[in-house]
């Protein structure tokens, strides 16, 4: 099956998640991706364990999450020839993606604004952790960092409680999605125009636009959100609750649903005004929070989420990685990949194209393992 990217040609310079999460989407897509990497490897092959066998060597399972899909290549960026064979390879790519310190390919030699006139028509996607210029743009961008610094550390945990991180690399997750979108709207105007464009992409960015509703409660009432647990900032009852035999998420998005949560539990004085309307329900939140978790300590999840359910409440059981990768929706919609070499990895969500699906392919590369055939394909 010929892939929506097919023939595309990316000179991947990235190493850790933001990048090469994004290069694994187009490589999914179709595109032609060449991982370089220094003599010692992209790090994330040494975060582990667990590692993950692949013929003769060991890659940490954090490196075959987002590097499918792509052929790899050893270049010295410290040496004369090294840097003459990136130079070729730059030459003969549609897109690079780079996520090297601010100011790194300049000093080697390789100024994207000098690269970009001698190929009109190239795309550099340049991923950094606060953007190519400003009072912070040499600082490093490292995920916890930036979720730090983004606000996002500040609304995530209980109230009263320390400051918690998200569970994954969100920003760098975030911008791997960002970057996709850039690169594929960045080609469109290529395809228009012929002309290509130099990208300054950066976590902190991405990390802002992505505070959403909390930033934009921010601009409207000037006052800073807090840590809420599992509540929700603007909606009244949208969180967890506790059961008999552990935790469920109810999440009424409307009053309709609310009404169907009192038929259920019976208590229909809840429905009374102030309680009809969510900005009600937001006024009194601690009250309403606190009868419905005593309601709902009666029975069992199974319970609640059998009869919620039923009345068109949106609910949900709490699952670890495991049971969800498990769920028998995952497994009807194929939530794990079997790659070419028989490995497991988890599916791209872009599979669902009526034409042009991601699919799975070649795993991850060992290192260096596709040097002859790259210079061939592309230099020849």
């Amino acid at each position: 099956m010929i892939g929506a990217l097919d023939g595309l040609r990316i000179l991947d310079l990235s190493r850790i998640l933001a990048g090469p999460f994004a290069t694994q989407n187009l490589a999914d897509l179709g595109a032609d991706v060449i991982k370089v990497e220094a003599p010692w490897g992209d790090d994330t092959r040494k975060w582990g364990p667990p590692f993950i066998e692949n013929e003769s060597e060991n890659s940490a399972a954090y490196f075959h999450s987002c590097n499918r899909g792509k052929r790899s290549i050893c270049i010295d960026m410290k040496t004369e020839e090294g840097l003459i064979l990136l130079r070729k390879l730059a030459m003969h790519a549609d897109i690079i993606v780079e996520n090297m310190k601010v100011g790194t390919l300049t000093r080697l030699g390789l100024d994207p604004y000098e690269i970009i006139k001698e190929k009109p028509e190239l795309i550099i996607c340049q991923i950094s952790g606060f953007g190519q210029n400003g009072p912070r743009s040499t600082q490093p961008g490292y995920d916890v960092a930036l979720q730090g610094i983004s606000g996002i550390m500040s609304v995530t945990g209980e109230d009263g409680g320390p400051p918690v991180k998200v569970g994954v690399a969100w920003i760098d997750v975030l911008t791997g999605f960002a970057a996709t979108s850039a690169i594929l709207a960045a080609l469109h105007h290529r395809e228009r125009t012929g002309e290509g464009q130099i990208i300054d992409l950066s976590l902190f960015d991405v990390a802002l636009m992505s505070m959403v509703n909390q930033a934009q409660n921010w601009i409207a009432s000037g006052i800073p959100p807090g840590r809420m647990g599992n509540a929700h900032p603007n909606i009244v009852p949208y969180q967890g609750f506790e059961a008999n035999n552990g935790w469920f998420i109810l999440a009424t998005g409307n009053d309709a649903q609310y009404i169907s949560v009192c038929d259920v539990i019976e208590r229909h004085d809840l429905c009374a005004p102030p309680y009809d309307t969510n900005a009600g329900r937001l006024t009194e939140r601690e009250y309403l929070i606190g009868e419905l978790q005593q309601i709902f300590r009666s029975q069992t999840i199974e319970y609640w989420l059998k009869h919620l359910g039923n009345a068109g409440v949106p609910c949900s059981p709490i699952m670890d990685i495991s049971q969800a990768f498990s769920d028998e929706h995952s497994l009807e919609r194929e939530s794990i990949w079997t790659l070419d070499d028989g490995s497991s990895s988890v599916a791209s969500a872009f599979r669902f194209f009526s034409s042009t699906p991601a699919t799975p392919g070649r795993p991850p590369p060992r290192l260096d393992e596709h040097r002859d055939e790259i210079i061939h394909d592309w230099l020849s």
